[in-house]
């Protein structure tokens, strides 16, 4: 069986694909992540995870190589990483009693082929209405500030959510794990 690499430093995508108990290294790609102008957000995060995954092709040997990468989305507007805690206030404000979708693009490269399936995932969170009180005790209390919306679903920020809506839950983590097990049967690994 291929070595698997994922080409992240997220310790959340590391968490998830632990999950699917095959061995795997991690590796963080540098590539440059800007939207390019005009670009929309499903082409965007499916451009950067095969990047990602390209980045480290050269570098690392034949492997299949897992790149992803995430948007959270609020109307037209994309919410990036809020580094801060004033920044997470306002979009978890702007986003309070909104339907927020994130968009999880996902890319296998087998790197001994050149082969490289490439997808996007949409998952989405119908926000509950947040109090600014509300708001400010969730980031004292969790700090999501390395999280595209301002929230970690997989913590305390399951109780800023009234539904949730996606084929794949673990997507909204950052990792799709349902779709990445067919990319990975595609490509002869036998899981689990």
């Amino acid at each position: 069986m291929p070595t698997l690499l994922l080409a992240s430093s997220s310790p959340y995508r590391r968490q998830l694909l632990e999950r699917l108990l095959l061995p795997f290294d991690c590796a963080s790609p540098d590539i440059d992540e800007t939207a390019l102008p005009g670009e929309a957000p499903a082409a965007l995060v499916m451009r950067l995870a095969e990047a990602k995954a390209r980045a480290l092709a050269g570098s690392h040997g034949a492997q299949l190589i897992i790149g992803s990468d995430q948007v959270a989305v609020l109307g037209e507007r994309i919410l990036g990483k809020p580094h801060d805690f004033e920044r997470a206030r306002e979009q978890l404000l702007a986003a309070s009693g909104q339907r927020v979708t994130f968009l999880t693009g996902l890319a296998l490269l087998n790197s001994a082929n050149g082969r490289c399936q490439v997808d996007v995932v949409p998952f989405s969170v119908q926000m509950r209405t947040l109090s600014q009180t509300t708001i400010e005790r969730y980031l004292r209390a969790e700090q999501p500030y390395d999280c595209a919306g301002s929230f970690k679903a997989e913590g305390l920020g399951v109780s800023l959510f009234q539904s949730t809506a996606g084929p794949d839950a673990t997507s909204l983590v950052g990792l799709p794990l349902i779709r990445l097990v067919d990319m990975l049967l595609a490509e002869g690994c036998e899981v689990p």
